[in-house]
């Protein structure tokens, strides 16, 4: 989730710090872009005189100070500067990490993130009425969305059962769980699953296209019709 901008906020932090430079402007009524390109044209420049002179460090102006006014200006990294990075240490080994890092300050605000507000769980509650899937978020009193990247983790790992229950009796089987609901409180734990509603609409709207599709069984000799309805279609009967 880094972002450019967060980057160049990060070394401008650290280069406002070094110079004493704070800054506090309204949202709406803030600062001309003019003003924010003279402050940017300082932001290299670190261990600046005034800075220096109001900690107590330098009493006057030194007669060998370069034009710079004394400013030391940070690297790019190619001169074999550290390029705005500081080099960190291990704190149980205390090595230093081979590569430096860039540390810096940010605007940082507190998110209202908590766990209280968020827990949730579901056994049955509401579906939609077009896809009979259960609702989505904790104020639906919704299930969790298993998408499709899931889908393809439980495929990787072999999980057929586990995704065969997910996508059918625990989503959009009206059927199917309905007979599952009753088993489990039988204490049967079979797993009769049937076809999912997302496969009625997808017909459907097939069918809103003008294409005539009739799922059913096929009979058993080749390039013979197909017989009966989606009532008495079973994805088993699918031959890919």
């Amino acid at each position: 989730r880094m972002n450019v901008g967060q980057v160049l906020e990060t070394h401008l932090g650290v280069a406002a710090k070094a110079l004493g430079f704070t800054v506090a402007t309204p949202i709406f009524d803030g600062i001309k872009e003019e003003r924010i390109w003279e402050f940017m044209s300082e932001a290299k420049r670190v261990d600046g005189v005034e800075y220096i002179a109001e900690k107590g460090k330098v009493r006057k102006r030194l007669p060998h100070e370069p034009e710079s006014r004394g400013f030391t200006w940070i690297g790019d990294g190619k001169d074999g500067t550290m390029g705005g990075k500081s080099t960190l240490y291990d704190g149980r080994t205390g090595e230093a990490f081979h590569n430096p890092v860039v540390v810096g300050y940010i605007y940082m605000l507190k998110l209202g993130h908590l766990v209280a507000d968020k827990i949730h769980a579901r056994a049955v509650g509401p579906y939609s009425l077009v896809t009979q899937q259960p609702l989505g978020g904790k104020a639906q009193y919704g299930g969790q969305r298993f998408g499709e990247m899931e889908v393809w983790a439980l495929e990787a790992y072999g999980a057929a059962y586990t995704l065969q229950e997910l996508l059918t009796v625990k989503s959009d089987d009206v059927m199917g769980r309905t007979r599952i609901y009753e088993a489990i409180v039988k204490g049967d734990n079979n797993l009769e699953a049937g076809t999912p509603e997302s496969f009625n609409v997808l017909i459907k709207e097939m069918q809103s296209l003008g294409l005539d599709v009739r799922p059913g069984k096929r009979g058993s000799n080749q390039g013979s019709g197909v017989t009966g309805g989606v009532d008495d279609f079973s994805l088993d009967d699918l031959t890919l």
